[in-house]
């Protein structure tokens, strides 16, 4: 029988290799994951939360068109020394916070063969210890600690854990979606999992949402994994062979906050909703949103 592993998890492992079609033509020459919520990038919210978990290594698998990520989190000591003279304190503090975050390196995706491939990118840097990964769509609240419970999980029973929303059925075909043994609490043990199932053969209505915890024996599946949905290494397939071997593999099902910014539409719903709680921002937006939603064509409409 599986026994849960001695080592704890210390590096997290980022994708950020895709090319952002839904974000065009912004994305033609920024990379999608540097595009703004509120004032931090997208990315810099992962970053931050995986260091916030422990997780102060961190791969990022890059592709063609990425290096301004890299720039990202380099030092910029032109623009450090100019805030200095300024005496602009606060924003000076900023960018060292986007640089100091944590120990953030960067290895090439050659070619775009899904997330799978993408994982497998960080084999020599993960070695044969349990890691993380983080996908850029999805950011989660700094005030829930879906990351830190799945570690916690991982550390318990070994394995491999992953992130899970109940997206309802009439969504599931648009995810990663899991058989459970039990759906009675927020930790479940999972039985199956199929990328992107038909509505009407999905398992259930737990989808796999952009965070894992996974064991290094990921890594050797993965290599053996023939491209699946899409043409591509899904990393849902490899999961879904580890299962088929007796590997343990649990789910968090998760119900707090989560800002989806691989959408237009649900890009624009997280910076409004972020911008909205921020101490600095929050009070002075609130009162402009109020009165532009009163002033909205038909706003009144269902009061009348």
């Amino acid at each position: 029988m599986p026994t849960p592993s001695t080592r704890p998890a210390r590096k997290a492992v980022i994708p950020v290799a895709g090319m952002g079609t839904r974000f065009l033509p912004a994305t033609k020459a920024v990379p999608k994951e540097l595009l703004p919520v509120v004032d931090r990038p997208a990315l810099q919210y992962i970053v931050e939360e995986a260091a916030r978990a422990g997780l102060g290594e961190v791969l990022m698998v890059t592709g063609r068109n990425k290096a301004a990520i890299e720039d990202f989190f380099d030092r910029h000591p032109e623009l450090e020394a100019a805030l200095e003279k300024k005496g602009d304190a606060s924003r000076l503090e900023a960018v060292h916070a986007s640089t100091d975050v944590a120990q953030v390196h960067f290895v090439r995706q050659g070619e775009a063969r899904g997330l799978g491939h993408a994982v497998l990118q960080a084999a020599a840097f993960v070695g044969d210890e349990p890691f993380a990964v983080l996908l850029g769509d999805d950011l989660i609240d700094a005030r829930d600690h879906l990351l830190e419970q799945m570690l916690q999980v991982q550390a318990e029973h070994g394995g491999s854990v992953v992130a899970l929303l109940d997206v309802g059925r009439e969504n599931i075909d648009k995810y990663g979606a899991v058989a459970v043994e039990d759906a009675g609490g927020d930790v479940v043990a999972i039985t199956g999992l199929v990328e992107k199932p038909p509505v009407d053969e999905a398992p259930s209505s737990l989808a796999i949402i952009g965070r894992y915890v996974l064991a290094p024996e990921v890594f050797g599946v993965l290599r053996e994994t023939p491209p699946g949905r899409g043409g591509e290494i899904q990393l849902t397939d490899a999961l879904a062979t580890l299962v088929e071997r007796g590997e343990p593999v649990h789910g968090v099902v998760f119900s707090g906050r989560r800002y989806d910014t691989g959408d237009r539409l649900d890009y624009l719903k997280a910076v409004v909703q972020l911008a909205a709680e921020r101490d600095d921002l929050g009070p002075d937006f609130r009162a402009w949103l109020t009165g532009f939603v009163a002033d909205l064509p038909g706003a009144g409409a269902s009061q009348a």
